[in-house]
């Protein structure tokens, strides 16, 4: 049986929503972020080292990493299920190449932001406060606010030229990208200034696998 190790709030709700639109029977593990610091949970260390989600376990076998678990999932079951372009075209390599970039390149500047925010926010002395602003503000100014628009303005090119990320059929690789794509609607300053995107966010969220997911995954935020 598969089981996902599923964090609250987390990239874990692409793999919930993966399975759903395989159509696999799977359990979930719920796990709450600590209310303070927001981090998972030590008990997921019991399942990985690292202690992050998403993990899965399919019988003895670990698999961590949104990506890795998207591969293994649609090369194992995926026969049939049209979540991948065929081997050997051009759509193939735009949906490896989505695959990766989702997390290799396009959620650091995001995650920067949230971790810098929180800074702004953290109580600390007052004398220090200002300084510790200050450098927050003149980081997001000078390097992650101009990261995040660079590659906003290029999905949405990208998806302007497509219905889909990896060419005209849905496949893993929205769904890999739709965390990036909730994220920076959620704090990256994505709005109807990029109706591609917008609309990329209304189609990924009317498909009824992913209403299947939100039902069973429980607290998700950014699909707000």
């Amino acid at each position: 049986m598969i089981t996902v190790h599923h964090l609250n709030n987390s990239r874990s709700q692409r793999v919930l929503w993966l399975l759903e639109e395989l159509g696999l029977p799977y359990e979930i593990k719920h796990y709450q972020r600590d209310a303070k610091t927001m981090l998972a949970p030590p008990e997921l260390r019991q399942i990985h080292p690292l202690g992050k989600s998403p993990v899965l376990t399919d019988g003895a076998l670990v698999v961590a990493e949104s990506g890795a678990i998207t591969e293994y999932l649609v090369d194992r079951y995926g026969a049939g299920k049209g979540l991948a372009p065929e081997r050997g075209t051009p759509e193939r390599l735009r949906y490896t190449y989505w695959l990766h970039y989702a997390e290799g390149s396009a959620m650091s500047p995001l995650l920067l932001k949230l971790v810098f925010d929180k800074i702004e926010t953290t109580p600390m002395p007052f004398f220090v406060k200002p300084v510790a602003k200050a450098i927050s503000a003149n980081v997001k100014k000078a390097f992650i606010t101009p990261q995040i628009t660079s590659h906003l303005n290029y999905l949405e090119a990208e998806i302007g030229k497509t219905t889909w990320f990896a060419g005209a059929d849905f496949s893993a690789a929205d769904i890999q990208l739709s965390f990036v794509v909730e994220a920076a609607a959620a704090r990256g300053g994505l709005n109807a200034s990029r109706p591609g995107l917008m609309g990329f966010l209304q189609r990924i969220h009317a498909r009824p696998a992913y209403q299947r997911a939100l039902a069973r995954g429980g607290e998700y935020a950014l699909a707000a």
